[in-house]
């Protein structure tokens, strides 16, 4: 078995869990290539037991991994994904992180952890991913035109709301006076948009919610649309530019610059080991039903 391993950060007290791992690969013959900036950062704090190969965002994952663990909180996971990209290769997070939608196994879980995947038990789950496209082009998205949690339009330098002139299928919809748009994944509805009011919506439904941020159309609320719908916005405000974000990636956008947003046509692969469901998730993380009265 060959696996990717990889890190945005590193925490004080991560050393110990990013050794457990990597002795836990190594004791199991699991060879294992490390990103070169999070190795570097590795190496430096932990004694490992030998030296690793490396990859990085020019010399990116491919097919011949069996896996890529992602190490941090959820936002580390949305980082590898431009790493992964299309070509289908499983990723699996382990939380050092917060809160933990998508890293979801647990510290204290990772020798088990280890163990189950090289046994193969363990469930792959697709997450489908949005992809934008604008006229006039965004320069600074290149081919990371794509997003795993949300599209998100947000006012700039202002306190000002802006106007996003949006339309489904060619089809008018509304104009919304708002800090911005989220324009998120069922994956993404347990993150920007659920801090925004909007619904949580089950991995596997087909479907994308427009969640407005701060509406002063007060009769303004989340809308969940199928995938398959073209959203197309369009921002005017008082500034010349707004904010465009995928996922963490932000771009300057010029006013009435036309969007394109749709579902990208390729998914991302999460591994869910097998005592882990997408309810359990939500049970512990959003603590449904400790409530004492229950």
């Amino acid at each position: 078995m060959k696996v990717a391993i990889y890190g945005q950060t590193y925490r004080n007290n991560s050393g110990k869990y990013v050794k457990l791992l990597i002795d836990a690969l190594v004791e199991n013959g699991v060879e294992a290539v490390v990103e070169e900036s999070f190795y570097a950062i590795v190496k430096e704090e932990v004694n490992l037991s030998k030296a690793f190969a490396t990859f990085s965002v020019d010399d990116p994952v491919d097919p011949s991994f069996d896996l890529l663990f992602s190490i941090g909180g959820d936002g580390t996971i949305l980082r590898t994904v431009t790493y992964v990209r299309n070509c289908g290769l499983p990723i699996i997070g382990i939380n050092t992180g917060r809160l933990g939608f998508l890293a979801t196994i647990q510290k204290d879980k990772i020798e088990e952890s280890v163990s189950q995947i090289i046994n193969k038990d363990y469930n792959i789950v697709n997450r489908s991913l949005l992809q934008i496209s604008a006229s006039p082009e965004i320069e600074s998205v290149g081919d990371l035109d794509f997003a795993l949690n949300e599209i998100a339009i947000s006012r700039k330098n202002t306190t000002s709301m802006i106007t996003v002139e949006t339309y489904l299928n060619e089809e008018y919809l509304t104009s919304y006076w708002a800090d911005g748009l989220i324009v998120a994944t069922p994956t993404g509805s347990t993150g920007y948009s659920l801090s925004c009011a909007g619904p949580v919506i089950a991995p596997d439904a087909k479907s994308i919610v427009l969640t407005p941020i701060a509406p002063h159309n007060l009769n303004a609320r989340p809308l969940v649309i199928p995938d398959s719908t073209e959203i197309k916005l369009r921002v005017s405000g008082r500034e010349d530019t707004y904010l465009v974000s995928l996922d963490s990636r932000i771009a300057t956008v010029p006013n009435h610059t036309d969007l394109i947003i749709k579902r990208a046509p390729f998914d991302i692969n999460l591994i869910e080991l097998k005592a882990q469901s997408f309810l359990k998730t939500l049970r512990n993380k959003l603590l449904w039903g400790e409530d004492k009265r229950n």
